[in-house]
This record gives structure tokens, C-alpha cells and sequence, in this order.
């Protein structure tokens, strides 16, 4: 990667961090920045100490190609994002509007859904490698 282009991407974050910061310093709605900041220290904690960590023994153990391990990163995230809702899926406490959808159902779909574009793509890949031609063939010219 050039030097001038982590530059900028190292900028950015900063400038992502920093108007962060100032949005969570300056909203009037949250009273205890402190708690945030705890709460937020703690995921870094938990993600790159734990869940990283993990992701990257069982992709390397047992996932082979990027293709593959990209996708088990995906699945990953997203069944941990999702999985909160499906565990609560159907206890509403008598209100019909909190959690209203069949979350099991739509976690499924998603991942059937990156598991169809982790195919393509690895089609695709493989299609490139092996320098398979869809054009027709010319016969040789025999004279």
C-alpha cells in the first residue's frame, strides 16, 4: 500500500475519532461520558483480545482459502450482530411492536445470502486462474 495512501487513511480515522469524541463530549443527551468511553475501551478489549483472535485459529485450522475465511468472518459478525435478536425472538411482553419480525428466518437469509456471493466470488476467482475462455475457438487455419 503506498506510504501516501495509509496517510490518508490514517488521517481520516483520526478525524472520525475526533468528531466522535466531540459528538459524545457535546450531546446534551448523554449524561455520563465516562461510562461511554468505559463501555466502548471494554469492546476494543473484548474484540481484539478475544473475538479476533478466535476468528483467526478457527479460519486458519479450518478454513481453506481467502474466499472461505473472508465469508466465516462475515457470518461471524453478522450472527453476532443478529444473534441477540433471534435469542429474543417472540418475547415481546405484550407489546406487539418490540422485536416484530421473524429474526431467525432473516439471520438465515442473510447468511444464505453472503454464502451466495462468497460462491460467485470464488467462482469467479477460480474462473480467472485457470484461464477459461467463454469466447468460441477458432478452428486452426489448415492451409
Amino acid at each position: 500500500m503506498p506510504r501516501w495512501l495509509r496517510a490518508a487513511l490514517l488521517l481520516g480515522g483520526l478525524a472520525l475519532l475526533g468528531f466522535g469524541l466531540s459528538g459524545l463530549l457535546a450531546d446534551s443527551y448523554i449524561t455520563a461520558p465516562l461510562d461511554v468511553l468505559v463501555w466502548a475501551v471494554g469492546a476494543v478489549i473484548l474484540h481484539d483480545g478475544l473475538w479476533v483472535p478466535l476468528l483467526c485459529l478457527v479460519g486458519a485450522r479450518y478454513a481453506r482459502g481467502p474466499v472461505l475465511r473472508a465469508w466465516l468472518v462475515v457470518a461471524a459478525a453478522v450472527t453476532a450482530v443478529g444473534l441477540p435478536a433471534v435469542l429474543r425472538d417472540g418475547t415481546n411482553h405484550g407489546n406487539s411492536t418490540v422485536l416484530p419480525l421473524p429474526y431467525g428466518r432473516n439471520l438465515l437469509l442473510v447468511l444464505a445470502a453472503t454464502a451466495g456471493v462468497a460462491l460467485l466470488v470464488a467462482f469467479v476467482r477460480r474462473w480467472r486462474t485457470q484461464g477459461i475462455s467463454l469466447r468460441r475457438r477458432r478452428p486452426a487455419d489448415r492451409s
